[in-house]
């Protein structure tokens, strides 16, 4: 998972917290704006990400990339869960989101490089999410981070009145396959 050098921003990535309410808030309300990265509509409150934020348990680590000096957060990562039955609880759904000034700088991949690891210790063994095809971004972090896609739902869901296709990719976390958590 190595980068070229001159790609890298300085950015410190760390564990969401509370005062980072806003900003994720901002950035996701850009997403749904943008119309590639979610079938979500109604863009999202401060104090709905606060309870956002606290929802998020051990075992679903949330992270964002701050620029040094500056604590502005210009991205975010999460794991939520995938499905409410038990043989289920380690594999995890996760989104990434970065500010549109801040696309194209290597913010997914810092968040990613932190966040695969977090999830791993979290106890998860597996990630997965859906893209919207078009969303060439999130689709090269993925490749480039080790994901592979593994199929397609076609018209998944209606986004604007348009049926919307995704592409369905998980990646393993060889570590928890090996010895799963007896935590949960």
């Amino acid at each position: 998972m190595s980068e070229p050098a001159s790609e890298r921003p300085r950015l410190t990535v760390r564990p969401a917290e509370m005062r980072d309410a806003a900003a994720i808030a901002e950035i996701y309300n850009q997403g749904i704006r943008d119309r590639i990265a979610t079938f979500e509509v109604e863009e999202r409150s401060v104090e709905e990400r606060e309870r956002w934020i606290q929802a998020h348990d051990e075992h679903h680590p949330c992270l964002v990339a701050v620029e040094p000096g500056h604590e502005q957060v210009v991205g975010w990562i999460s794991a939520d869960s995938y499905r409410s039955r038990t043989c289920y609880r380690g594999i995890a759904e996760y989104s990434v989101y970065v500010h549109r000034d801040w696309r194209k700088h290597g913010v997914g991949y810092a968040l990613m490089h932190a966040f695969i690891p977090a999830a791993e210790e979290a106890g998860l063994w597996k990630l997965v999410s859906r893209i919207f095809p078009e969303n060439i971004g999130s689709l090269t972090l993925c490749k480039r981070t080790g994901f592979r896609e593994v199929g397609y739902y076609e018209k998944h869901a209606m986004l604007d009145g348009v049926w919307r296709d995704v592409i369905i990719v998980e990646r393993l976390l060889p570590r928890n396959i090996e010895q799963p958590s007896s935590e949960w």
